[in-house]
């Protein structure tokens, strides 16, 4: 883990909205090496709109999430995963784990 790659978690107020369905997905996530890694793609999923909740494991590359399936969808969280590597020194990839 290098000092460089250190990120803060960000913090997330739920909307009453967001809270009104919800579903849970799992994506499998390629490319995190450390905590790190997986803060970023963390904070990257719960960013989203219609996101009430997203756990990262890098150890098993999995990333579990609830939503509102009305606000966001499944696709959109995928991207969001490889959005959350686009500093140019990480790269993420996520597809549905079934």
């Amino acid at each position: 883990m290098d000092d460089q790659c250190h990120v803060e978690l960000v913090q997330k107020t739920v909307t009453p909205e967001e809270m009104e369905t919800t579903s849970l997905v799992m994506l499998a996530v390629q490319g995190m090496g450390c905590r790190n890694c997986a803060t970023r793609v963390k904070n990257s999923l719960i960013q989203v709109k219609g996101v009430i909740e997203a756990e990262v494991y890098h150890t098993s590359g999995i990333a579990e999430i609830i939503y509102n399936p009305n606000l966001t969808t499944q696709m959109a969280l995928v991207e969001a995963v490889a959005q959350a590597g686009n500093d140019g020194r990480h790269k993420y990839r996520a597809w549905i784990y079934r």
